[in-house]
């Protein structure tokens, strides 16, 4: 399958409290005589008379009938590329259709319909997309069954079973099946039980430690910490640990699954994955963009806060603008729970910089520099040194209880020990 990529598609979106899509408008990219990517939206002028119709998200396309252009991120607006697939989706897709590097439009029209936040897309204007065979989401004994029949060595199912049974398969077989050369990828799916949708991480084989367990441990501690997390559980396939992150986006009903509007805070800030854009990675500037969109402002920028605090006493220095994003599940935007939430162990016990700046020091990960602009949050210094204070205590005070509850093992608890209030965390900067 190597034709080439539609220039344009529909865009849907399934409205608030509704559970099947409707066409919101369209969306067309194209390359302008100097090579320049382009995008170009507009809503449709049915979906503009619904009195329900929602913007797609709170900065760049606003409900208007009007239309959007971009040059930015390869012509694809943030709303979109928020939806578009991460880079383990690429990769599946990549392989599927046979292309060295798919288009954007591919990314966009070949993702499943289990994508992060409301939207959709396809080439009907009437909505659902065509489903598609290979990446589909699975239901957790399905994935069970096939996993147990790969590590017994059975053998793949008979194309007379049924397409389906064989793409299941082998959608399984590459989670499961992950060498060490794909890049840092994570493998995952969506993967579905009685409770409704889970994101399925799986560890590699070269993880240093128990990625799965640990991440689940850090996820209770967060919330120890009095943040808001997404919900995690450890399951164990074909004898190996599996971390299920349940899906904050979606709410499972008799009738279907009602969606939530979802960004990420790499679109709040109007920024890219590259390193010309690194200066618009901030905590501070997110802050303010939260203060203009979210109904309660200083609940999300104070939660932002705890967040950016939780990063810094566990040196998560993954914390990228895509693992932030404000969510709506009806009208209002709020900032999602936390997730990604992954410990790190730097050499230096000096210094170590989150990924986004978080003060007057830049993205030094010390508590004086993240003291340093907490009126940016809407906190006054007593409640952010109070906030300080009680999590650091926290965070030294129950990590390893808290791990190994989880089911960390008490050697990755030493692999990942330095991670935590790490020296340099209460070091002067005078």
């Amino acid at each position: 399958m190597t034709s080439e990529a539609p220039g344009e598609c529909f865009v849907y979106i399934t409205l608030p409290g509704e559970t099947e899509p409707v066409t919101a408008g369209r969306f067309a990219l194209s390359v302008d005589r100097r090579g320049v990517p382009e995008g170009r939206f507009v809503y449709g002028r049915s979906y503009l008379e619904r009195p329900n119709a929602v913007a797609l998200d709170p900065v760049e396309l606003k409900l208007a009938p009007r239309t959007y252009a971009t040059a930015s991120m390869g012509g694809v607006f943030g709303a979109l590329r928020d939806a578009s697939p991460d880079y383990w989706g690429r990769r599946v897709i990549q392989r599927h259709l046979g292309k060295a590097q798919p288009s954007e439009m591919d990314y966009l029209l070949y993702s499943p319909d289990d994508r992060a936040g409301a939207l959709g897309f396809g080439l009907n204007q009437v909505p659902p997309a065509p489903k598609r065979s290979f990446n589909r989401t699975l239901d957790l004994a399905t994935v069970q069954a096939i996993a147990d029949a790969i590590v017994a060595n059975e053998d793949q199912p008979a194309a007379g079973g049924g397409s389906d049974a064989v793409a299941d398969y082998d959608q399984v077989e590459k989670l499961m099946v992950i060498g060490t050369s794909m890049g840092g990828a994570r493998p995952k799916a969506v993967v579905e039980d009685d409770d409704g949708l889970w994101i399925a991480k799986f560890n590699r084989p070269d993880d240093p430690w128990n990625n799965a367990r640990v991440e689940h441990a850090m996820l209770t501690l967060a919330r120890a910490c009095g943040l808001v997390t997404a919900e995690g559980r450890v399951v164990e396939v074909a004898g190996r640990d599996v971390l299920l992150v349940k899906r904050f986006d979606r709410e499972k009903t008799d009738a279907g699954y009602r969606r939530a509007r979802m960004v990420s805070a790499l679109t709040l800030l109007r920024a890219e994955d590259t390193n010309q854009s690194r200066d618009k990675w901030s905590y501070v500037l997110l802050a303010e963009e939260l203060r203009r969109v979210c109904a309660e402002p200083r609940q999300s920028t104070a939660e932002l806060f705890r967040r950016m605090c939780f990063n810094a006493l566990i040196s998560n220095v993954d914390d990228h603008p895509r693992n932030h994003a404000v969510l709506a599940r009806a009208a209002d935007w709020s900032l999602s729970p936390a997730y990604d939430l992954t410990p790190a162990v730097p050499v230096s016990l000096e210094r170590r910089d989150l990924a986004m700046e978080c003060g007057d020091a830049g993205r030094y990960a010390n508590a004086e520099n993240l003291l340093s602009q907490s009126a940016r949050f809407l906190l006054n210094v007593g409640e952010a040194q109070a906030l300080v204070d009680a999590m650091e205590a926290q965070v030294r005070g129950s990590w390893y209880a808290v791990a190994r509850a989880a089911g960390v093992s008490e050697r990755d608890c030493e692999k990942i020990a330095s991670a935590f209030a790490y020296p340099g965390f209460r070091q002067s900067q005078t």
